[in-house]
């Protein structure tokens, strides 16, 4: 019996691909960590940065929480703080999901919104985001999560490693993910390459916004990847290859993966499966790409609205 809702974080199940899949290719594994309690990985980054600061006695208990998201970070602290008993303040924008912005009030969380240009993710509002947070974290005293330069996200990205190489009995030769604030890719690709140095990983940006990839910085509209400047937990080395991926081809294969295979995922999932099929289609049949669902479609009804996608 769980103790608690925060026990069902983690563990969750590894699945083919059935017909989203290249002609000859690799095979396709998604992590669906859409199973998490608030339907997104975003669970376990949450758990971790808040159980190391209660830990280190940087958070007391019953005090207060900040952090700045687009939206999914920002739902899972809403839930770990709320089981946990800390106030949590949310500074988000209507850059992104509606859904997102409403689950985290309805978890408790106290929300400063910020106004976007166009409705599109730039630097500008990331820095924008970030500055709040910081004002907010000296006016409250409250314990700053800061995602971006929190170390503390790696060790719960670790666990997903061990968990996909368990899952894949080591049978993996390439890793594929979407670079937010790069805990994520970071933490497979070093728990993955401490089992086996040959596995191979593909990091994924914005078409519109390709700054890993030396581009320009720019404004998209897949959330919660993008920042629009090399984040501080991105290393050189992590990445073996960066694939550059349009909103608008993110959102065509969200679709298509809810349709052909009855996985409905956001954009960032859609960005990993546009990826995850080139790198396929380029190691051919008998290998294997692990990439991830890295939350539930329900919180990207509006978006896909908003696209003209029904």
């Amino acid at each position: 019996m769980s103790r608690n809702i925060l026990d069902r974080i983690g563990n969750t199940a590894l699945m083919p691909l059935r017909r989203v899949v290249p002609a000859n290719g690799a095979r396709i594994l998604l992590k669906l960590e859409s199973e998490n309690p608030t339907g997104s990985m975003k669970d376990r980054m949450a758990l971790a940065m808040i159980g190391a600061a209660e830990a280190d006695g940087r958070l007391k208990p019953g005090g207060p929480v900040v952090e700045y998201t687009a939206g999914s970070t920002g739902v899972s602290l809403s839930l770990v703080c709320a089981v946990k008993g800390h106030p949590l303040y949310i500074v988000s924008s209507d850059a992104f999901a509606q859904e997102k912005l409403d689950h985290m009030r309805i978890l408790g969380a106290r929300l400063e919104v910020l106004r976007s240009e166009g409705g599109g993710m730039t630097e500008k509002l990331t820095r924008d985001l970030i500055e709040t947070a910081r004002v907010i974290a000296d006016q409250t005293g409250a314990f700053w999560a800061d995602q971006m330069n929190n170390a503390d996200s790696l060790a719960a990205y670790r666990q997903m490693a061990e968990e996909i190489w368990a899952q894949t009995e080591g049978n993996i030769d390439c890793f594929v993910q979407s670079v937010g604030t790069a805990g994520s890719i970071r933490g497979n690709a070093e728990g993955l390459r401490r089992r086996n140095p040959k596995v191979t990983v593909t990091a994924v940006e914005p078409a519109e916004s390709p700054v890993l990839s030396g581009g320009s910085s720019g404004a998209h509209k897949i959330d919660g990847i993008g920042a629009g400047f090399v984040v501080p937990l991105w290393r050189d080395g992590i990445a073996d290859r960066i694939e550059r991926v349009s909103t608008e081809d993110a959102i065509a294969m969200a679709l298509r993966l809810a349709r052909e295979e009855g996985l409905f995922a956001g954009t960032s999932t859609g960005a990993n499966v546009v990826a995850a099929l080139r790198c396929a289609e380029q190691l051919g049949a008998g290998a294997t790409v692990v990439s991830i669902m890295c939350d539930t479609g329900m919180k990207y009804f509006k978006t896909f609205a908003a696209a003209g996608r029904p």
